[in-house]
């Protein structure tokens, strides 16, 4: 059984490739190559209609994680370019090719934000263009379904992904926190829905050897929900020290944020701090995932575990390399 990961050389699929390469022949193919698995990686583009064609021949499953996700990509037309009409050049490599079998990595950014507990069947409500893209590249593959009957497709939606190695928003806070450079905005009280990636590429092979026939959509998160006052107790825990934190009220954060964009415009650099990602810290952020673990999916890690070993790997005993993976 073979089966090619689109997007492959970042984290989640990094993190994929080692479960899966034992048990089915793995092929990666990405813009750029892997750190830790060069010789199964093929530089390959999905918005490129020949290379998909050629490259997917003889492939028994896709994996589709290429996107772009980041919160300031520029221009915006790349989210389209990329998680829209790259999904329709998957879809027609796969009917060439006669593959019956997709995973897809939507995202629940396509629910908007302050939505409470949203479920499957929730109305979308996408605030970006990363989420309004990936809803609109989820509606392409369900037109597709409706007259390709004979495939079997899972759509996840993950909440935010974090682990060793990710420099994405989880790391940013943790690293924060970790530095004693933390500044709470808000309350502390707005919970957070997130998942450890030891746990999301578990339950991608869980549905690759479960999921059978038609269309399966999934939000994923690992619970239960911390809390950001929460997060700042376990980080003291399992490092060991008091982590001073300072609440500025919420409208005093929005205006650093912007002002933060003001400088990012002016300089044309991206920056860490955004009026964007104080929106996005101080919504809770919360899924109802229910169903995912319904299907006799049992995660291999607590949140609080995974939560542990990510302060542990990057703060306590950081490893001799440098390789990391930059998401949001």
């Amino acid at each position: 059984m073979k089966i090619s990961i689109l997007g492959g050389s970042g984290f989640v699929g990094t993190r994929l490739i080692e479960l899966l390469k034992d048990d089915y022949e793995i092929e990666n193919i990405d813009l750029v190559n892997s750190p830790f698995f060069p010789e199964l990686t093929r530089i390959g583009d999905v918005r490129i209609p020949a290379q998909m064609n050629e490259m997917l021949r003889g492939t028994d499953i896709v994996v589709l994680l290429a996107a772009q996700h980041r919160d300031d990509v520029t221009p915006t037309s790349l989210y389209y370019d990329t998680n829209v009409e790259g999904m329709r050049v998957v879809l027609d490599a796969m009917e060439l090719n006669g593959i019956k079998r997709l995973v897809f990595f939507s995202s629940l950014a396509i629910y908007g934000l302050d939505k409470e507990m949203p479920k499957e069947d929730s109305p979308a409500d996408p605030f970006n263009h990363y989420g309004k893209s990936k809803w609109q590249a989820e509606q392409v593959l369900q037109a597709w379904l409706s007259s390709h009957s004979d495939v079997t497709a899972t759509i996840l939606r993950p909440t935010v992904i974090f682990g060793e190695r990710n420099r994405g928003n989880v790391y940013n806070l943790l690293n924060q926190i970790a530095r004693g450079r933390f500044m709470m905005v808000g309350n502390g009280k707005n919970r957070k829905s997130m998942a450890y990636v030891g746990n999301i590429v578990s339950f991608v092979k869980h549905v690759l050897e479960t999921d059978t026939e038609g269309c399966q959509v999934y939000n994923y998160s690992d619970g239960p929900d911390f809390d950001m006052n929460s997060l700042v107790q376990l980080a003291e825990e399992v490092l060991g020290k008091k982590i001073p934190t300072v609440h500025l009220p919420y409208w005093l954060g929005m205006a650093g944020g912007y002002v933060f964009d003001a400088l990012a415009w002016i300089t044309r650099k991206k920056l860490n701090i955004s009026s964007v990602r104080v929106k996005k810290f101080c919504a809770s952020t919360q899924t109802d995932s229910t169903k995912a673990h319904s299907t006799g999916f049992v995660p291999p890690y607590t949140l609080r575990e995974g939560l542990s070993r990510t302060l542990l790997f990057e703060f306590v005993h950081p490893q001799p390399d440098s390789i990391t993976f930059h998401t949001e």
